[in-house]
């Protein structure tokens, strides 16, 4: 019998190593990074102390926030989230693929997103061929009546999608905070998934005009007020919502990001600049 309970294909048994390393890992400190990224380095390469710009978390257990993924549009109005060019790079005698470039005063990499298994998803490796733009999930699987009704499984997101956002509303929270959609990125016909939310509001078209560090972010990483981020909750993994749950008022975050599971809170209008420890690549 194989010591691998689970088939290879199955990426069940990569997923939950990635799921234990990345939960004992959000609790390491920057200053022992070093000595773990040398501990844990494969022969794939990356990962370490990894500056990055998420979403402010509010509460709950989480270690920090969801890492945003840069957005432009298109000239026929469609999204797509950004990817820089791959380039070999080699540390310690190992040699690997980076893809990073300068977004909104910041060093935007694709090792934002090595945390909870998802550095195993073939979408998150540098050199990856894999589409960009940002595609609708199935009507039965959208939590928001207006994309089940004018969206079918794996349309392009489209800014006229959001036409109505300075008034839109479902119910939970205010009206015209922001409108969302929920989207898959860089996963269609590849191994492992990436779960995206994009939103447009009003407060990233305004946001994106202070000058601050805030606003340099926005500036370069959101386009006519449009935002989108990997919506993996960094605490255990789960699949967050924003303005999905009427539980949320509980924590004051039903205009915000709630994930059911364990109660963390984001807040998607409000950038955070950190530094957390990314898994390396298998």
């Amino acid at each position: 019998m194989s010591e691998d309970k689970y088939p290879s294909e199955s990426g069940r048994r990569r997923f939950v190593k990635g799921v234990v390393g990345s939960a004992a890992l959000s609790g390491v400190g920057v200053s022992g990074a070093a000595s773990v990224n040398l501990t844990t380095q494969p022969s794939g390469g990356g990962g370490g102390p990894t500056p990055f710009v998420g979403l402010s978390l509010v509460g709950g257990p989480a270690p920090r926030g969801m890492p945003y993924i840069p957005v432009e549009i298109d000239d026929a109005g469609d999204i797509r989230g950004v990817w820089p060019e791959a380039e070999e790079v080699t540390e310690g005698g190992t040699t690997y693929q980076v893809a990073e470039t300068e977004v909104g005063g910041r060093t935007y990499s694709t090792e934002w997103f090595q945390y909870c298994g998802r550095q195993n998803a073939e979408g998150v490796q540098p050199n990856t061929d894999a589409e960009n733009y940002f595609k609708s999930v199935a009507p039965g699987d959208a939590d928001y009546g207006w994309q089940a009704d004018a969206l079918s499984e794996g349309d392009r997101l489209n800014v006229e999608d959001f036409a109505d956002y300075e008034e839109w509303g479902n119910e939970v929270g205010s009206d015209g905070v922001g409108k969302p959609a929920q989207t898959t990125w860089r996963s269609e016909g590849l191994d492992g998934q990436l779960p995206v939310t994009v939103i447009r509001s009003t407060l990233i078209e305004e946001k994106a005009q202070r000058d601050d560090e805030v606003g340099e972010w926005f500036s370069g990483a959101s386009s006519r007020g449009i935002i989108a981020y990997l919506n993996v909750c960094t605490h255990f993994c789960c699949v967050p919502g924003y303005k999905v749950s009427e539980n949320a008022a509980q924590y004051d975050i039903e205009d915000g990001i709630y994930c059911q599971c364990h109660q963390s809170q984001y807040d998607p209008f409000s950038p955070s600049f950190e530094t957390f420890i990314s898994l390396p690549r298998p």
